[in-house]
């Protein structure tokens, strides 16, 4: 990336979705942890959620399992540094924690991010510059982004989940009665393609006035599918948003 700003979000999936799910799968990570295969089949039954987009996902992965924040932050920070030493490049890692809610949350995450972080450099003797900031994907996180900021060098806006979570609508199953919607007119647009403004831009406005209220060096920005359409480019440009993020077919 030669110096520009790399922001890494940290592990967000629900746990089911690393684990195998094949027979032939299972035995062989089984086999690797010197298990048995009914006892791997016993801890993939145990990670089933019945809804796993709200369930264990996000930084609450780090509050239960902590050696996963450490384990990231420490492939980060590595990676940083010897890429900095080797090809001489400024480097400044920007460590994102996904699906906060809580500052206090943020606080506990960023207390192992940033005690690991510093024992790599200690390690390397390298005195590299990182940052640690949030999603802001939660509809709480927006209404206590003052809050947040406190913790967080940087805000992103994950609007996927944050219009998941406004609408109280599974973007994976809404596509079943949504058409409904439309046909009524009570809907114009489909609200996981195109920003829903009124709602969900109303959260997001007040979370970057709150957000740079308290810090107003804060750097914001979207990262979701609504970053590849133009009229939610707009309106983001128009909160004061500093950049945009989207999958590179958008």
């Amino acid at each position: 990336m030669e110096g520009n700003p790399v922001t890494i979000r940290f592990l967000d999936p629900p746990l089911h979705e690393f684990v195998p799910q094949t027979e032939e799968d299972i035995k062989k990570l089984a086999d690797a942890q010197g298990k048995s295969v009914e006892t791997i089949k016993a801890i993939i039954e145990s990670l089933k959620e019945f809804n796993p987009m709200m369930g264990h996902r996000g930084c609450r992965l780090a509050v239960t399992y902590p050696e996963i924040a450490k384990m990231q932050t420490r492939a980060v920070m590595e990676a940083a540094i010897e890429v900095k030493q080797e090809k001489g490049y400024d480097i400044v890692p920007e460590i994102m924690i996904p699906l906060v809610g809580e500052k206090k949350e943020l606080a506990y995450v960023k207390e192992v991010v940033v005690q690991t972080a510093e024992k790599v450099k200690a390690y390397y003797e390298s005195d590299i510059k990182y940052k640690v900031g949030t999603m802001i994907e939660i509809p709480r996180a927006a209404l206590l982004a003052d809050e947040i900021a406190k913790e967080a060098d940087f805000f992103c806006f994950g609007t996927n989940d944050l219009t998941q979570m406004t609408f109280g609508f599974s973007r994976d199953d809404a596509g079943k009665f949504l058409d409904a919607y439309y046909d009524a007119k009570i809907f114009e647009n489909d609200p996981f393609a195109k920003l829903d403004q009124n709602g969900v831009g109303k959260l997001m406005d007040m979370a970057v006035k709150l957000g740079k209220g308290q810090r107003p060096e804060l750097h914001c920005g979207i990262c979701g599918e609504h970053g590849g359409d133009p009229s939610s480019v707009e309106f983001c440009h128009r909160i004061g948003l500093d950049y945009v993020s989207c999958s590179p077919f958008r």
